[in-house]
């Protein structure tokens, strides 16, 4: 059981942190939620594109060839994908 010191900090399980892949210096946002806190690590642009393309490859393998995204793609889609490289860069500059 953890506990929270005199300055109000609480030091998460190893275990916790590693499931929820939270490292030194990872942002984390803490909320009440029907009386309970709540940590979740901040979403980090590089690691959903990571995540994303890790989806694709398996669904790839299992489905056969997926076609790249390109001009005549869902307008949609591209502002989806435009959005999260936007966001990767800046978080790249920080």
């Amino acid at each position: 059981m953890a506990k929270v010191d005199s300055k109000g900090r609480i030091v998460l399980p190893k275990e916790i942190r590693e499931d929820l892949g939270i490292t030194a210096g990872t942002e984390v946002s803490i909320r009440e939620e029907d009386g309970k806190a709540v940590v979740e690590p901040e979403d980090n642009p590089k690691q959903i594109i990571e995540h994303m393309e890790q989806l694709i490859d398996e669904m790839s393998s299992e489905q056969g060839e997926t076609k790249p995204l390109n001009k005549g793609a869902d307008p949609i889609a591209q502002q989806h994908r435009g959005a999260i490289r936007r966001g990767t860069e800046e978080n790249n500059e920080e």
